[in-house]
């Protein structure tokens, strides 16, 4: 480490640090609202959509039996991990979250690349919620009204709609976007809880029906294609929870983020269990397992097949609140992700910027476009947008899951006594084996043929991003509370400012 008393420079780890005045910060603060419940409802909010649309491609790609399987190993990844990024949290209690852990374990190139897994996967999983949400929307609307935007050739003004609420909602201030949170998860918990209700009185109920994909040369009844399959069903299952590992981006916007965030992630996955349980079961229970499996809206397809008509639309309706509830989530997660990376001067530092109400508006608006184009140049160029970008948002976690992962080893190891308020109780144990599924899932996404676009998308995007960052980033970082934790190692009092 040298300082340069002269410049106000700071060199340490391969990067140079510039000095940042108090305005720097003032015009980046965000403000502390959050207690238990608002931590609960956004992480419960970013995941909720998944069990609306998304996760039944893994019962087409393993049948119902492979998909529960490659459910159970993806569960128990989660668990592992959120218990060992709710320890690293309660150390780090930093808004960075994956990229302030990587950063104090693997140094600045470490916490970059794990900073912009993180910003692909949130980003990209957003436009996948906006995707379907329209997907839902425009069909509701069509049955009541016999009109389509998407028949239309114009899916996309959905997109800019949607884009553009929740955009506004989440720069209006901090407590709006925790308050609505909260209330989107519970309507969304209470209607997959009133979904399971109907579908068990109405007796259109058939476990028969789980069963009714036709195995494959080699496949079983329950694992029709196979044990292989499996592996390449996890992706899917993941779409069940991922997004609740945001949490530690609210750090600096909870009143006791050392106690809240561990256990909002425990309360956060026993509801996802819950919620996932319930479709998994009893969604290809009611429409078949083959029928899940290829819906756009298995969900709204359930529905009709309980209570046909108007009715069904509806419900549906209400329905659709789960998928706005998870883009309002996420879109928090990519915004805090932008703004503590802008803010450390990793990205451009106009992204950290919060104005009066104290929300990163510029990065929630950039992440926005983003998203938007990826999704227009996707499905107006002959794809499908909601696969490809799901997959580039997949990728995108694995990468940032298993690489946090290795993150929480270094830190256990290298830093032992540093203060830890909250423990994984399953310790580097548990961290090993969630990083050994993110590997595997990870493995299956590179073996899988439908994921080379999303592949190469993201390889395209990493190599730009660290051309950048080696030529002009590196020398023009900031010391924002992550950079500081790490360049003390999180164990020393003194100031390392020049």
């Amino acid at each position: 480490m040298s300082i340069d008393a002269e410049d106000k420079t700071l060199a340490v780890s391969g990067v140079t640090y510039q000095k940042a005045d108090a305005a720097y910060f003032d015009k980046r603060r965000l403000q502390r609202t959050a207690g238990f419940w608002g931590l609960w409802g956004i992480g419960v909010a970013a995941v909720i959509s998944g069990n609306f649309s998304g996760w039944n491609g893994g019962i087409a790609t393993a049948g119902w039996g492979g998909f529960l399987v490659a459910t159970i190993v993806v569960v128990i990844m989660y668990v592992m991990m959120i218990e060992s990024i709710s320890e690293m949290a309660s150390a780090m209690p930093h808004t960075g979250g994956a990229y302030s852990f990587a950063r104090a374990a693997m140094g600045p190139w470490g916490g970059f690349v794990t900073g912009l897994a993180e910003t692909i996967e949130y980003v990209m999983t957003t436009g996948v919620v906006v995707f379907y949400s329209s997907q839902y929307a425009d069909e509701i609307v069509r049955q009541l009204s016999g009109f389509s935007l998407i028949e239309q050739g114009l899916g996309w003004v959905w997109w800019v709609v949607l884009y553009a609420v929740f955009v506004l909602l989440n720069a209006s201030g901090a407590n709006a976007s925790f308050t609505f949170a909260v209330v989107v998860s519970i309507i969304s918990v209470g209607i997959l809880v009133l979904y399971a209700v109907l579908a068990l009185a109405t007796g259109t109920v058939d476990f028969g029906a789980l069963w009714d994909i036709a195995p494959a040369a080699g496949g079983s009844v329950f694992l029709p294609f196979g044990i292989g399959a499996v592996f390449f069903a996890m992706p899917f299952a993941m779409w069940l929870f991922l997004g609740i590992e945001e949490l530690p981006l609210a750090a600096e916007e909870a009143h006791n983020p050392e106690r809240d965030i561990p256990r909002a992630g425990r309360a956060g996955m026993l509801t996802l269990v819950v919620t996932g349980a319930i479709v998994l079961f009893l969604n290809p229970a009611v429409l078949g397992a083959e029928a899940t499996g290829s819906s756009l809206e298995p969900l709204l397809d359930a529905f009709r097949a309980i209570i046909p008509g108007n009715v069904a639309a509806i419900l549906s309706t209400f329905a659709l609140i789960g998928l706005l509830a998870s883009i309002q989530g996420i879109m928090f997660g990519y915004g805090r992700n932008m703004y503590s990376l802008s803010r450390a001067g990793y990205y451009p530092k106009f992204l950290s910027l919060t104005g009066k109400r104290q929300t990163p508006y510029v990065a929630l608006v950039v992440g926005a476009v983003i998203g938007f184009a990826a999704l227009f140049i996707v499905q107006y160029g002959g794809e499908a947008a909601g696969g490809v970008v799901l997959n580039i948002a997949v990728w995108g976690a694995v990468l940032a899951y298993l690489l946090q992962m290795v993150s929480y080893v270094i830190l256990r190891l290298r830093h032992p006594e540093a203060s830890r308020p909250h423990r994984s109780p399953f310790g580097l144990v548990g961290a090993v084996i969630a990083g050994v599924i993110a590997l595997a899932i990870f493995v299956a996404v590179l073996l899988n043929p439908a994921y080379t676009p999303a592949i190469v998308t993201i390889i395209v995007v990493y190599i730009l991003a660290l051309v950048l960052f080696a030529v002009l980033g590196r020398n023009k970082l900031v010391l924002s509370p992550e950079e500081e934790y790490a360049v003390l190692g999180g164990l020393s009092d003194e100031s390392v400012e020049p």
